[in-house]
């Protein structure tokens, strides 16, 4: 290596070296968000937008909306009508399936979650 590349390195290092600019008394706890940024519930609606849409004949037409009441929310989930008996299921299997995994989701967040098919 060259005298001309080390100073060309040198200048390098100097330029992007960090540790010039650094101050202890920083204060990084400016970088963490408030609790109250969360969206409540947001890994059940997930987890009900996903099964429902790859379980329906039309998934474009599958709208999911969350109602909050009391620390429980209920995730209402509109449907085209011919799609009912799909995410009903035989004897109610299919939605009773759907409510345990959205329970589960739920109860990862700290939130008692219910889901209902409406038209």
């Amino acid at each position: 290596m060259s005298d001309a590349d080390n100073t060309v390195d040198e200048e390098l290092d100097d330029e992007y070296d960090d540790d010039d600019d650094y101050d202890e008394d920083d204060d990084l706890d400016d970088e963490i968000a408030p609790e109250g940024n969360r969206i409540v519930g947001a890994r059940a609606q997930a987890v009900v937008e996903h099964v429902t849409r790859h379980v329906a004949d039309d998934p474009d037409a599958i709208e999911v909306e969350v109602e909050e009441r009391r620390g429980e929310i209920a995730l209402l989930v509109h449907a085209n009508p011919s799609d009912m008996g799909r995410l009903i299921g035989k004897r109610g299997r299919v939605i009773q399936a759907l409510r345990q995994l959205v329970r589960a989701a739920g109860a990862a967040e700290g939130v008692k979650a219910n889901v209902d098919v409406v038209e």
